[in-house]
């Protein structure tokens, strides 16, 4: 492949939104922060595969986290969305292109 940056992170993105539960995890982060066991609780799902979901999120950076201390002296990992401006238009996948092969035939699966 050549020079596929900019493809590579835009793919990464549609990867990580092309989850149910990531979806699910995105909207219910729209409502308000939330930390893992409340919201494992409410997606019905178990901690150790929410944070799986959780971690593709980060990695392309839709959700960040950070650490807080509750009342009773626990450490709860909160969850937030970050800026969502996900754009795929006309534009984004001409430059996609532009800088490879113009009909795209050095791009592979």
């Amino acid at each position: 492949m050549k020079d596929l940056q900019v493809n590579e992170e835009i793919l990464s993105t549609l990867l990580a939104l092309a989850n149910p539960y990531r979806l699910q995890i995105l909207y219910l982060l729209t409502l308000n922060r939330e930390y893992v066991s409340e919201l494992a609780r409410k997606m019905g799902i178990s901690r150790p595969l929410l944070y799986l979901h959780l971690k593709k999120l980060e990695e392309v950076n839709l959700v960040s986290s950070h650490l807080e201390i509750s009342e009773s002296g626990k450490s709860l990992k909160f969850y937030h969305l970050t800026d969502l401006n996900f754009t795929l238009n006309e534009t984004v996948l001409k430059s996609m292109f532009e800088k490879n092969d113009i009909e795209g035939d050095n791009i592979s699966d």
